[in-house]
């Protein structure tokens, strides 16, 4: 069974609290995290934040790589420390979507758990593939 669990396609939505931070996860590729779930290289994530529109998903990535506070550099660890962060997660395929998909207007909009209630959400594989149609239907739009 801990095999199935590792093979899973499940994903997670993380939400993303200032725009620095937002530029910072696409830019650099890395995304610190506060909460700690089963986090493994492959699993998926869907990144959600503030927009104009409301809060969004913004973009996506899969993670490469789970680095705990004490796998960081001196430097690195500080950082994280200083905002409550507890791992690292390098991404690979870290994409930002030209124009957001606004939550309202997802498969998310019924969800119960909103605003930072979905930070840490698990998403099943299908639930992750639908969002992201949902996404590359409104980039081709855009």
């Amino acid at each position: 069974m801990e095999s199935q669990k590792r093979n899973s396609r499940d994903g997670y939505v993380l939400r993303i609290s200032h725009e620095d931070l937002v530029n910072q996860v696409f830019s650099l590729g890395k995304y610190y995290s506060g909460i700690q779930r089963n986090f493994i290289r492959g699993t998926p994530l869907l990144f959600a934040a503030k927009s104009e529109g409301g809060d969004s998903l913004v973009g996506y990535g899969v993670v490469d790589k789970v680095e705990f506070l004490w796998e960081m550099t001196p430097e690195e660890e500080a950082y994280a420390r200083e905002h409550g962060w507890k791992v690292g997660l390098t991404l690979r395929a870290a994409t930002r979507f030209r124009t957001p998909l606004l939550i309202k207007n997802s498969l998310l909009k019924d969800d119960k758990r909103k605003g930072a209630y979905l930070h840490g959400a698990k998403l099943t594989e299908d639930t992750m593939d639908a969002l992201l149609e949902q996404a590359e239907e409104i980039q081709e739009a855009s």
